[in-house]
């Protein structure tokens, strides 16, 4: 018990830290090890298959996708506002709030009497939860429409990130050309010289 409430910590402050770091990069940081602490919760609950996915393909490609998209948008001029202004003024407000909520649920459930668990249905297939065969069934059958909508998502995010990039390109193209250029002439001036 002990465990999970400290990766739940973890995981609520990491997400807080996501949103409210000053620097982009910071908040990438911040969602990994957001990201490394469900993995561990994963494994905590005996889906080391999904652990293991959470680690290879949030950690590793979505986390490389977000450095990227921070790279090609900040080429020197943040493309937005960074810092504590670019929360809105009732975040504090909000933020009290929550963690009052969380609180009050902390303590209702260390006051909640202890007893035997109560009857619950199993979770796919008993003893399987997190399972490859598991995963795989519930990804294709139940869980399809969300996963296409991720993939779609996903491939929006790329084409937006690939538009903003070549638009960006074409006005740093003939700063760099006429650059070269003009190294060329006085190349061929030193020359003509010596």
């Amino acid at each position: 018990m002990i465990a999970f409430w400290t990766l739940a910590a973890i995981l609520i402050g990491s997400a807080v830290w996501t949103i409210v770091a000053a620097k982009p990069v910071y908040s990438v940081v911040a969602l990994l090890i957001n990201f490394a602490a469900l993995a561990v919760v994963y494994l905590t609950l005996s889906a080391e298959f999904l652990g293991v996915i959470q680690i290879i393909v949030y950690s590793g490609a979505i986390l490389v996708l977000f450095v990227f998209v921070i790279a090609l948008l900040s080429s020197g001029v943040a493309p937005f506002a960074i810092g504590p202004n670019r929360l809105p003024k009732i975040w504090i407000p909000t933020a009290v709030a929550v963690l009052a909520a969380l609180g009050f649920l902390i303590f209702a459930v260390a006051r909640a009497p202890q007893g035997s668990a109560p009857a619950t249905a199993p979770v796919g297939n008993q003893g399987v939860f997190g399972s490859i065969a598991d995963f795989g069934k519930a990804l294709f059958t139940v869980q399809l429409l969300p996963f296409e909508v991720t993939a779609l998502v996903l491939m929006v995010a790329v084409i937006g990130v690939i538009t903003l990039g070549g638009e960006q390109m074409r006005e740093v193209r003939p700063r760099a050309q006429a650059a070269t250029d003009r190294r060329m002439r006085e190349a061929i001036l030193r020359e003509g010289k010596g």
